[in-house]
């Protein structure tokens, strides 16, 4: 049986990814909104993925706000279809 990628088994860090394969970008409140995760939470997890290669983080400024804007790597791309394909052997689907 494949190996599941351990940095994905996490709860959070699956359900950002699961969201950022459907987007083609999504913001640092748009993710927390959808994820229901702490600020600080979040932040460890995106610095996480973005330490693995799977995502880029983009931070700026909208007039005098901030901005965080997550992207999915081709590398992060990859490890999610293979950990979706791991997940199929243990489901026998």
């Amino acid at each position: 049986m494949k190996e599941l990628d351990p940095l994905l088994h996490s709860q959070l860090r699956l359900a950002v990814m699961s969201i950022l394969m459907n987007v083609d970008e999504a913001d640092f409140v748009y993710l927390k909104e959808k994820t229901e995760a702490t600020a600080g939470n979040l932040s460890v997890q995106l610095d996480k993925l973005s330490s693995a290669g799977y995502i880029t983080i983009e931070k700026g400024f909208v007039g005098k706000k901030t901005r965080t804007a997550c992207r999915v790597t081709d590398l992060g791309r990859e490890a999610f279809e293979n950990y979706v394909a791991a997940l199929r052997t243990y489901l026998n689907l």
